[in-house]
């Protein structure tokens, strides 16, 4: 094969790769239209069935995957509005107040709990003190073991 032949077959080839992918970005671009009109998502996918074209090309061709990438962030649906900031601090005060409330009543639950127990050991004390006193001149009773049952 000489290298004119050669040339003249890559020449042709190039020709038909370049036609084959000018018919293919027309499909894409009618296809990006007919979406639009129908009010239907733009996404790759749906170019993709609707014109009849590999997602490779789509993504491979600049012009379409930023065409495509604008519409679909267009249709994308706007996220709620956050709560303005003034219920979101009311919130925060209550919600803060309620916790100082508890644990200054934990607290002085706590300290209610260690004055009784304070209580009860002087009382505990007190009342040994009397056994004792009262035992000098009496038998102090002895613990006896139960045997088993």
């Amino acid at each position: 094969m000489t290298d004119d032949a050669r040339a003249k077959r890559t020449q042709t080839l190039a020709a038909a790769a370049k036609a084959k992918s000018q018919v293919k970005t027309q499909a894409a671009e009618k296809a990006i239209r007919t979406l639009v009109k129908r009010g239907e998502p733009i996404t790759f996918q749906a170019v993709q069935r609707e014109a009849g074209v590999s997602h490779a090309f789509l993504y491979n061709h600049p012009e379409l995957r930023g065409r495509i990438e604008r519409l679909r962030a267009q249709a994308r649906p706007v996220p709620p509005p956050t709560p303005p900031a003034d219920e979101q601090s009311t919130l925060v005060l209550t919600l803060t107040g309620q916790i100082t409330r508890l644990k200054k009543q934990h607290r002085e639950e706590v300290q209610a709990l260690r004055d009784a127990f304070e209580r009860a050991h002087g009382e505990n004390l007190d009342l040994r003190r009397e056994l004792a006193r009262r035992g000098e001149g009496a038998a102090i009773p002895q613990a006896r073991t139960i045997g088993p049952c």
